[in-house]
């Protein structure tokens, strides 16, 4: 798999926003892809068969999700997997929000994993800033459940990749965006972009119905990442992704 550096992936971005490295459903064989976003009440994925939109539904579990389509060669999903070993940030936090420019600061630093083993938030928030020298965030904390439980998935499961929607937005566009994803011109910017690449989910989609707009346009970006992933076409950030304990690469994927 190739991975550029930072300035051969800016080169890719640009790439895809000419229709280019963008174009989906060109693998020889008919490949179905999951996307998969952290909402609320639980999980929203985004099923893609041969590059194209096919499904949304929602689980309670990511295990529910990755048992439920074993069809699926590739699960991209919009949690971190891997952890930074010792005070300095993952490479690929680092590289993502170089990557991503203005929305930098929706690409949280993940914290070491004795962090997310505290019991409650002021606790980790200390362990934090004794291991790192930095603070925590509740939006942070609040996502600690989520990434265990991905964490216990990953070390068996070769086909979950970590996916971050602003940067897969920011590849498929060939530039950053403006505008924040919960605003109205940003979901409407979004949707246009998931449509130049025919991935704009249905207008009636009863399956997903009480999930928020901007988590489900999120799944569906992630899934396009999963299809590149797939077929070849992705990029990593960082471009040499340190490899952790279990022999998987601690890298965003776009």
């Amino acid at each position: 798999m190739v991975r550029p550096a930072l300035g051969s992936a800016l080169a890719t971005a640009d790439a895809c926003a000419d229709g280019d490295a963008a174009d989906v459903g060109t693998c020889e064989r008919l490949v179905s892809v999951l996307g998969i976003d952290a909402w609320t009440g639980g999980w929203v994925a985004v099923l893609l068969v041969d590059g194209r939109f096919a499904d949304a539904f929602t689980a309670p579990g990511i295990g529910s999700l990755l048992d439920g389509r074993p069809d699926a060669v590739m699960v991209a999903v919009d949690i971190p997997i891997g952890f930074p070993v010792g005070p300095e940030p993952r490479a690929a936090d680092v590289a993502a929000r170089r990557f991503v420019g203005p929305r930098r600061s929706s690409v949280f630093m993940t914290p070491p994993r004795a962090v997310l083993e505290q019991p409650d938030y002021g606790t980790a928030n200390a362990c934090c800033r004794e291991l790192t020298g930095r603070g925590l965030s509740r939006q942070s904390f609040a996502l600690f459940r989520r990434i265990l439980e991905v964490d216990e998935r990953a070390a068996a499961e070769p086909r979950l990749h970590e996916v971050h929607p602003e940067a897969s937005f920011r590849a498929l566009a060939g530039e950053p965006l403006a505008l924040p994803k919960r605003t109205w011109g940003g979901a409407a910017t979004r949707r246009r972009l998931l449509a130049r690449v025919g991935l704009e989910p249905l207008d009636d989609l009863p399956a997903v119905a009480a999930v928020p707009v901007d988590d489900v346009l999120d799944a569906a970006v992630v899934a396009w990442s999963a299809d590149r992933i797939a077929c070849g076409r992705a990029f990593t950030l960082p471009q040499d992704p340190p490899i952790d304990e279990r022999g998987r690469a601690v890298a965003i994927w776009c």
